[in-house]
């Protein structure tokens, strides 16, 4: 059986079982998100993956199981104890300038620039409101590059904001197309397999050819500088779905 949407969900939900298929949304507030654990401890397939539904909402998930493929020494802080190791370390490495990212702002928003890492701390240890929150060295030329993948659709064009390290497009910024190389690609497609994500808005931070680091991905994220349009997108969504709902199902 292959149930669609939440309201559909709720009325089959104690009658799903082992080879089921749910196709939908659920990481999302009043603690929907614990369906997908049950959903997953039950056998019941989920698409978008539960994994990815997680990381979804959530840069600091983000950096605890993607971090191997974002910029070193990118650190997700949750408590006082983690930020004064990070300290230390930041220390040792002679990082200066750093930057903050608030665990569930978007568009820019919660991100943060620090002079140097004591700074920081001298703000923070006033609240334990800010936690948890990203934490990584700030990196002074790199291209900011959105890649759309959606099945066999593939995109990517560049993010600048002249007036604006944050570099997105929403508060001002302009953008370009952009061409991915092979190792980009497979770069973005590694990520992808590792988060579970059927689909991605995928920024990275290009420093050149040869290397690029994962900023963040979404399921869903905004496509002003794309060439498709959002049905177009969604239908194509819709698709990738589908699929990967049809072959569980069929073996």
């Amino acid at each position: 059986m292959i149930v669609t949407g939440k309201s559909e969900l709720r009325k089959k939900y104690d009658a799903l079982g082992p080879g089921d298929v749910f196709i939908g949304g659920l990481a999302g507030k009043g603690g929907q998100h614990l369906m997908l654990v049950d959903l997953l401890e039950r056998g019941i397939k989920c698409y978008p993956s539960p994994l990815s539904q997680m990381l979804n909402g959530s840069k600091v998930a983000q950096t605890i199981v993607l971090n191997n493929y974002m910029s070193p020494h990118t650190f997700a802080i949750s408590r006082r104890y983690e930020l004064m190791e990070a300290i230390s370390k930041y220390n040792q490495c002679e990082i200066g300038v750093i930057i903050t990212k608030a665990d569930k702002m978007h568009c820019g928003h919660g991100v943060r620039k620090w002079e140097n890492i004591e700074m920081l701390y001298s703000y923070i240890s006033h609240s334990d409101s800010e936690y948890p929150f990203v934490l990584q060295p700030f990196i002074e030329n790199f291209m900011d590059v959105r890649v759309i993948i959606a099945g066999d659709y593939i995109e990517a064009y560049t993010r600048e904001n002249l007036d604006n390290f944050r570099q997105n497009i929403s508060a001002g910024g302009r953008s370009f197309f952009y061409e991915l190389n092979q190792e980009q690609k497979t770069f973005c497609e590694e990520v992808m397999d590792r988060g579970k994500f059927p689909y991605g808005h995928i920024d990275l931070q290009v420093v050149d050819s040869d290397t690029c680091y994962l900023s963040e991905i979404a399921l869903n994220g905004g496509i002003k500088g794309a060439s498709i349009q959002r049905n177009a997108l969604d239908e194509k969504k819709k698709n990738v779905l589908e699929r990967l709902a049809s072959e569980s199902i069929n073996g």
